[in-house]
């Protein structure tokens, strides 16, 4: 298989939710060659969107151009609660087809990325206990969670 995997990956749910680092890199960090690379690995592994919670709109024309449909919800370090409900409803609304296999990023795996996962999981129904889904998410993504990624599980039962 060619490609990388990119950096922090992770499946959420395997073979149909995954988060990861922005593919490629972020900022300075951030290489044309690598990100080309980690895009053919998702076209690989089965990957049919990605969900970029970056301010910008960055790589969604890559994605589109390897086949992979780009979704963006801008998501700005200081978002407000309207920003983070639409958040949720991408997802909902990007896995209510039960082929799609979505991979959801942002700059780094931080409180909020996981915060969404966790959150995610209760609003799918798959945990209904908002401290089973901290354990479960912290668990998956090998990772503790901060009090902004534990506001979000609680956050999606409202």
């Amino acid at each position: 298989m060619a490609g990388l995997e990119p950096r922090g990956f992770v499946w959420v749910i395997s073979r149909r939710l995954a988060l990861s680092e922005r593919v490629g890199g972020q900022g300075l960090q951030h290489r044309r060659v690598r990100r080309s690379e980690e895009i053919d690995w998702l076209h690989d592994e089965g990957f049919t969107d990605v969900l970029s919670l970056l301010e910008g709109n960055q790589n969604l024309a890559s994605y589109r151009q390897a086949g992979i449909r780009p979704h963006h919800v801008s998501l700005p370090t200081d978002y407000e609660d309207l920003e983070a409900e639409a958040v949720f409803e991408a997802l909902e609304r990007i896995l209510a087809e039960p082929s799609n296999v979505l991979l959801v990023h942002r700059d780094h795996l931080d409180d909020t990325l996981v915060g969404f996962m966790g959150g995610y999981l209760i609003r799918s129904g798959l945990v209904q206990d908002p401290i089973m889904a901290t354990a479960t998410i912290q668990e998956i993504a090998g990772r503790p969670l901060g009090p902004e990624g534990r506001r979000l599980v609680t956050a999606s039962l409202e």
